[in-house]
């Protein structure tokens, strides 16, 4: 068994936030389609949007796009954005043809790409009219993925919190958990195997395989955050009576660990149950992160806001990587939800809160950082300049939270100085 790697004490996170708010760079809320596709299996999502908005998806897809995939696009022509014809027959058009090939689907998602000012349709409206023509078989709901109003990883909580009203009433007010936030499957099946052994349950998951199957949601649902980004989700799951467990999120062992914990204080689960409980994987994760903190301890890092997973990232980078943090830059700072993660990370932190893209990126190069974590179109133009970095999205489209996959995490943010030490030396 490995020795667990050494993790300093921190004092409470009450370090000033940089306000930056200016021109902004990330993907628009339509890519959560491409993990949530993947979860949902009886469901799909619609986009109602341009040709430019069909070749975003084919081009961020790859391959998926010729393996019968759960989306497709409802093509918005000039005379529709015009108004010279009715979105609504061409919606029904094409809603039609999709269920007379897809007879299976359980939940069509319409996932406008625009604000409905710009597309000349109410998707509420459509949704509850198509709902009507096509019976109780098969669920309409809605949500936007407009870049104007969304970033990449926002389209998930929109989307989950579209289904919050369709979720039965819980019977009775015994305790139950809701993870909350999209998980592979074998993420899922790691995390049911340890709650299973210290007695906690029952556990559900939003999503889950099926639209349709919906969990419960009343007094006695404790929740606990899978992903940092589905703060709405969240609170509308609240006002519906269920209790937000505060917790850091299970990225690395030392994020996985507290995560586990943070959910059985409130089972009043005995500590060494826990403690059993997680002893191997846990020991598994150092062994795993151990090879890549060697080659990343001590090194700069700079992290650009885009998936709202900054924070957490940045926590696993410094305690369990032994990383330098340079900035720590979210989108969107709900202190409410990130509580945990700021008191781990101390009051030394530099954060930043929106964007100011230009302001950033003088910011980094003046710092010239080790590796910088950003979005695909700051990456490019960053390498060019000498500069390592990692796209955000790679942090969101694989499976890395758990004790399972920390050495995996850790590798990815090693790749991109990996590959430079091997140009340099092969």
């Amino acid at each position: 068994m490995s020795t667990p790697l050494p993790m300093a004490e921190t004092e409470a996170c009450d370090a000033p936030v940089l306000k930056e708010r200016g021109q902004h760079e990330v993907f628009c809320g339509l890519t959560g389609i491409l993990w949530l596709h993947r979860k949902m299996q009886d469901a799909f999502f619609l986009i109602v949007g341009s040709r430019t908005c069909a070749h975003l998806m084919q081009s961020a897809a790859g391959v998926m796009i010729f393996a019968q995939p759960r989306f497709g696009t409802a093509v918005i022509e000039e005379k529709d954005l015009a108004g010279m014809a009715d979105m609504n027959a061409e919606l029904d058009r094409v809603v039609g043809r999709l269920l007379a090939r897809r007879p299976e689907l359980k939940t069509i998602f319409l996932v406008g790409s625009c604000p409905s000012e710009v597309i000349k349709l109410d998707l509420n409206r459509a949704s509850e009219r198509l709902t009507g023509l096509h019976g109780p078989d098969i669920r309409f709901a809605h949500y936007s993925g407009s870049g104007i109003e969304t970033t990449f990883t926002q389209g998930e909580d929109a989307c989950l919190n579209s289904l919050v009203p369709s979720m039965p009433e819980k019977e009775d007010d015994t305790p139950d958990l809701l993870v909350v936030g999209t998980l592979a499957e074998v993420v899922e099946q790691q995390m049911l195997r340890i709650f299973d052994q210290i007695g906690l349950g029952p556990v559900r998951f939003l999503p889950g395989k099926s639209s349709r199957e919906l969990p419960p949601v009343g007094e006695g649902t404790r929740i606990l955050m899978a992903q940092p980004w589905v703060d709405e989700t969240v609170r509308s799951l609240q006002s519906r009576g269920a209790e937000l467990i505060p917790a850091a999120f299970p990225y690395g062992a030392e994020g996985t660990e507290a995560w586990i914990r943070a959910a059985a204080r409130r089972w009043g689960i005995d500590d060494a149950k826990v403690d059993a409980a997680v002893a191997g994987p846990k020991a598994r994760a150092h062994t795993a992160m151990a090879r890549h903190r060697e080659q990343l301890e001590g090194k700069s890092v700079f992290l650009f806001p885009d998936s709202q997973g900054e924070l957490p990232m940045a926590r696993f980078l410094s305690r369990e990587l032994g990383m330098r943090l340079i900035e720590v830059g979210t989108p969107h700072l709900d202190r409410a939800h990130m509580q945990a993660e700021l008191d781990l990370l101390g009051p030394d932190v530099k954060l930043s809160e929106g964007q100011d893209v230009d302001r950033q990126l003088d910011r980094c190069r003046a710092e010239r950082p080790d590796l910088t974590v950003c979005g695909m179109g700051l990456a490019n133009p960053l390498e060019a300049e000498g500069l390592r970095t990692k796209w955000s999205i790679e942090l969101v489209f694989t499976p890395v939270q758990g004790f399972e996959q920390a050495g995996d995490l850790a590798e990815l943010f090693n790749r991109p100085l990996d590959r430079q030490r091997r140009l340099r030396f092969g």
